[in-house]
């Protein structure tokens, strides 16, 4: 046990750095983020397009993510994650996984209000707007929106993201069984779809997109669908890469020895991760792109 032996299952955790380390990596991403976007003054550091103070707070947060998780792993072959302490660890990935779950709820609620209210707020926008922007809130989709195809490159990644279900899954099942070999193929097929999946999306879908936000010209008026087609659909790559790099971490455990068929609970939690991450695709496939693809058609 972390301070010697003690009469209780918890687990007291040495001191750690990685707390005030990992507020400090924060404020810099956070004020970074809005120094790129935006800009809050001038000079190399602050000056709107600037990335030192995003790449900085990115590397501190890296560091942080390394070390913390690194230490967790260490305490757990040492012993310290008794049973109690195990079930406090699955508890908290289902809190954390029911937040992100609330986290999508918000970007599907915009994308829900701009559906099926965008009359509405037609009659409520700002009187000085122009009449692009009016015509934006009046459509949905707006004019001259040209929107995904969903039977060709998004109904690809929705394959592979379904594959990549089951190969996570077979990995599970293969290291229940003290199958190794199996569990590492399974893992490898899974890290290697995961990037497919990115690739696909930002490298090859999105260079193809007719709207964005803050376009000018035709697609001036694809402000509104532009913007939240972004946020939901590209949080949702975020996560793609987020989980890929949780499962490429357990492949790497795993082949060098971690993991048994009773004790394995940080492929478990990534497992739980990615079955998350594929749910909350088939809703964006369903609602974000199959639905106002099929209304364009109609009108």
């Amino acid at each position: 046990m972390a301070h010697g032996d003690v009469k209780h299952d918890y687990h007291l955790v040495n001191p750690s750095p990685w707390p005030v380390v990992g507020s400090i990596g924060a404020l810099f991403l956070t004020t970074g983020a809005v120094v790129l976007m935006r800009g809050v003054g001038e000079g190399f550091w602050l000056a709107k397009g600037q990335w030192p103070l995003f790449l900085i707070g990115a590397l501190i947060m890296a560091l942080t993510c390394i070390g913390w998780w690194g230490d967790v792993i260490k305490e757990s072959r040492a012993g310290d994650h008794t049973p109690v302490v195990d079930i406090g660890l699955r508890y908290g990935m289902i809190l954390f996984i029911a937040s992100e779950v609330m986290f999508f709820v918000a970007w599907f609620w915009v994308f829900f209000e701009l559906a099926i209210f965008h009359d509405l707020r037609a009659a409520w926008v700002v009187p000085s707007w122009n009449e692009e922007t009016v015509a934006a809130w009046a459509n949905w989709p707006p004019p001259h929106v040209e929107t995904f195809d969903p039977f060709q490159l998004p109904l690809m990644n929705t394959l592979i993201l379904l594959l990549s279900g089951t190969t996570v899954t077979w990995a599970h099942h293969a290291l229940q069984q003290n199958d190794r070999k199996g569990a590492t193929l399974g893992l490898l097929l899974t890290v290697l779809l995961g990037a497919l999946f990115t690739y696909v999306q930002f490298g090859i879908e999105y260079p193809e997109a007719g709207f964005a936000f803050g376009n000018g010209g035709e697609v001036a008026t694809a402000n509104v669908y532009g913007a939240s087609f972004f946020m939901a659909t590209g949080f949702h790559g975020a996560h793609v890469i987020i989980g890929t790099i949780f499962l490429a971490v357990c492949l790497l455990r795993l082949i060098s020895g971690g993991f048994t068929a009773t004790k394995h609970f940080g492929l478990e939690a990534a497992a739980w991760y990615w079955h998350f991450v594929d749910v909350v695709w088939l809703f964006l496939f369903t609602f974000v792109y199959v639905t106002p693809y099929l209304t364009m058609q109609g009108n």
